[in-house]
């Protein structure tokens, strides 16, 4: 079992990470979370959560073991899969996340994509208890851009588009974001867009 990889990041997306270490290059998933805290740093220890199917071998990789944590803990809610986890981390905080779910706001949860309210509920039942004992935890500064630059809208675009979106939609949202907002970082454009996709 893989607990982490430290060393140098080669490559980094809001939804993916390079860690070479050993001349080995470690490819992970990450969140936003994740990445907004490693996004200008050169190396990294990231926490490895490994998933290993018939069809498929997956590392989830995050900043610190808290956001692991919490990832294990939502992971292990009947009906909710990596994806969805890896959406509610990219949406949310920890912090957020872990309010919403004890103080019920079943609105809150299912303002994430993917989420409905089912779903919303379930991880409220079965998340709420352990939260308040708690379980799924463990003992940055934003780059502000003066003008709207392509290569963000771009890098925005892919990343949601790695998340699941329909490009075209995509596009429309990020670009709309950007007039609005011309100075936003990548990491509040892509959350930005999350709400409104």
């Amino acid at each position: 079992m893989f607990d982490y990889v430290k060393g140098k990041i080669a490559e980094i997306t809001p939804t993916d990470i390079v860690i070479e270490c050993g001349g080995i290059g470690f490819h992970a998933a990450i969140s936003l979370q994740t990445f907004s805290k490693l996004e200008n740093s050169q190396e990294a220890k990231l926490y490895l959560h490994h998933i290993l199917r018939e069809d498929e071998e997956m590392f989830y990789g995050f900043a610190d073991k808290d956001e692991r944590e919490l990832f294990r803990l939502v992971i292990a809610v009947s009906g909710i899969g990596v994806g969805t986890a890896r959406m509610m981390l990219s949406s949310l905080s920890c912090e957020e996340i872990r309010h919403a779910i004890i103080s019920e706001d079943v609105n809150r949860i299912k303002s994430i994509k993917g989420i409905g309210i089912k779903s919303a509920q379930r991880l409220i039942i079965d998340l709420k208890d352990k939260i308040v004992k708690g379980e799924g935890t463990a003992s940055s500064n934003e780059v502000l851009f003066g003008t709207p630059d392509s290569s963000i809208a771009n890098e925005a675009i892919t990343a949601l588009v790695m998340l699941g979106f329909a490009k075209p939609a995509v596009s429309k949202v990020v670009n709309s974001i950007l007039k609005e907002q011309p100075g936003a970082t990548i990491e509040n454009l892509i959350k930005l867009s999350l709400k409104k996709l």
